[in-house]
C-alpha cells in the first residue's frame, strides 16, 4: 500500500514565485538555462543548474558546481526567496495546457516503497545520470525538484481535489511557455489525515516521468537510513518529494522518430520493403496524423504516407508487443534500416510530439534527415500494464507534457 506523508515545504513567497520557478533541470542544457536566468538572481537555475554561475563551458559535474548549488540554496533561504512552512502540509498542484487541467498531490513518498517495488517503474535508468542527481540531493540535503507519479483513480481523493481547488490558491500564474501553474496549500489536519489514509488504500504508485530523479532521491534516502546507527524509520530522509496525479488526468503525447539515411535503399526500395508488413497508402503533401494504434505516419521525399501494420506483425496480448514503438523498432528501424540500439545509434533522433508533426517535415525537408515516422501515443493503461507486469518500455516511448515546474515546493531531508 502506498505510504505518503505531509511535509514542511520550502517555497517562494507568493510575490516571488514567478521569478524563482523554472523548468526541470533535464529539459534544457546549460546554455539555455543561462539564457533563461539572465538578469534574474532569484531563478532556481542557480540551484539546479549552478554551472550557469561559472564561465560558459565549465564542467557541470565539477565538485565546485555542486558546492555552488549548496551555497545558492543557503543564500535563497537567507534572503527570504525560499521560506519553510511552519507545519507539515500537503499541496495540490494544477497544470493547465491547451484548456485541459490536471491536478496532483504534492506528497512525501516513502523510500521503502521504491526500494521494494511498490513505486513502479517502466524505464531503465543510467547509473551516471543517477549519480549526478544523487550528488545534488546529498549535498543540498533536499529534494529540490519533485518527481512525477501517477496513481489509479480514487473517488475520495478526487473529492478532496474538488473541495480544495474551490478555495483560494497560493500561486496562480502562466509560465513563459504558456502553461498555467496553480498551487493550493492543504493545512487542514482533517483533510491531511484523509489524504494519508486514502493513499494507504492504493496498491502502487507509478513513475510517469523522472526515473533518474526518483532513483536518486530514493537511493540517497536509503543510504542515510543505512548510515544512521539510530535509524528508526520515521526520519524525514525516509521520504522524497513527488507530485502524484490520478491516472485519468494524464495524457501521454507522441514521441516520434527521424532517421538520417535509408540504409543504402532508394525511396522506392524502402517503400517496397515496408509493404511486406504494412499496408502503405500515399497521403500527399498535407500532414497526416496516425489515426489509431498500429497506424503510423511516414514522411519521405516531400510526401506523407499512412502505414498500417498487417495482422500478425504485433501481439496485442503482450504488454510490450502491443506497443507501436516495438512494431516500428523491430519491423522498420531494425529489419529495414539496420538500427538496433535506439539509445546510442547516431543515425536516429527523437522528436517530442509537443513540437508537432511540422517539425518532422522541417527536419526532412532541410536535408538533415531522410525520413520521419510519427507514432500513435502510448496510453496510461498501457504504461500501468507494463509496470505491473515488471516489463520495461523501449527507449523514447513516452512524452509527458506539461512538465512539472520546479521551485514551487522543496523538501528538506532533515
Amino acid at each position: 500500500m502506498a505510504k505518503v506523508k505531509p511535509f514542511r515545504g520550502i517555497r517562494p513567497p507568493r510575490n516571488l514565485v514567478e521569478e524563482v520557478a523554472s523548468r526541470p533541470y533535464d529539459v534544457l542544457n546549460s546554455e539555455e538555462a543561462r539564457k533563461e536566468a539572465e538578469g534574474n538572481e532569484k531563478s532556481l537555475y542557480h540551484i539546479i543548474k549552478p554551472e550557469i554561475d561559472f564561465e560558459p563551458g565549465f564542467d557541470e559535474h565539477h565538485p565546485a558546481v555542486y558546492d555552488k548549488a549548496v551555497e545558492n540554496f543557503k543564500l535563497f533561504q537567507e534572503k527570504g526567496w525560499l521560506v519553510q512552512d511552519e507545519k507539515e502540509n500537503y499541496y495540490i498542484y494544477a497544470q493547465t495546457m491547451d484548456g485541459r487541467t490536471q491536478y496532483g498531490f504534492v506528497v512525501g513518498a516513502w523510500v521503502p516503497d521504491y526500494m521494494e517495488g511498490r513505486i513502479k517503474k517502466h524505464e531503465l535508468t543510467r547509473r551516471d545520470k543517477e549519480e549526478d542527481r544523487m550528488k545534488h540531493v546529498r549535498c543540498n540535503n533536499a529534494n529540490i525538484e519533485p518527481v512525477f507519479f501517477a496513481f489509479p483513480d480514487n473517488e475520495k481523493l478526487e473529492g478532496i481535489i474538488r473541495k480544495v481547488t474551490a478555495g483560494q490558491p497560493e500561486y496562480d500564474f502562466v509560465a513563459p511557455d504558456g502553461f498555467g501553474h496553480t498551487l493550493w496549500v492543504i493545512d487542514d489536519q482533517d483533510i491531511i489525515d484523509q489524504i494519508t489514509s486514502e493513499f494507504e488504500k492504493i496498491p502502487a504508485l507509478y513513475i510517469a516521468d523522472g526515473h533518474h530523479r526518483s532513483a536518486a532521491a530514493a537511493l540517497v534516502g536509503n543510504e542515510k537510513a543505512q548510515n544512521n546507527p539510530d535509524h528508526k524509520g520515521d526520519e524525514e530522509y525516509n521520504y522524497f518529494m513527488a507530485v502524484a496525479f490520478p491516472a485519468s488526468h494524464l495524457r501521454i503525447i507522441d514521441y516520434n522518430r527521424v532517421v538520417r539515411d535509408l540504409n543504402g535503399l532508394t525511396p522506392e526500395q524502402f517503400l517496397d520493403r515496408l509493404k511486406e508488413n504494412f499496408i502503405v497508402e500515399e497521403k500527399g503533401e498535407e500532414i497526416y496524423t496516425p489515426q489509431s494504434l498500429h497506424n503510423f505516419a511516414l514522411y519521405l521525399g516531400g510526401k506523407w504516407y499512412s502505414l498500417t501494420a498487417k495482422p500478425g506483425t504485433y501481439d496485442d496480448s503482450d504488454p510490450i508487443g502491443v506497443l507501436d514503438v516495438t512494431v516500428s523498432s523491430d519491423l522498420i528501424l531494425r529489419d529495414i534500416l539496420g538500427i538496433t540500439d535506439l539509445r546510442s545509434d547516431k543515425r536516429i533522433d527523437f522528436v517530442g510530439g509537443i513540437r508537432g508533426l511540422g517539425e518532422l517535415k522541417r527536419r526532412v525537408d532541410s536535408g538533415e534527415m531522410a525520413m520521419a515516422l510519427a507514432l500513435h501515443p502510448v496510453t496510461m493503461d498501457q504504461l500501468i500494464n507494463i509496470a505491473d507486469t515488471g516489463n520495461i518500455m523501449p527507449p523514447k516511448t513516452t512524452w509527458f507534457e506539461p512538465k512539472l515546474r520546479s521551485g514551487l515546493v522543496i523538501h528538506k531531508l532533515d
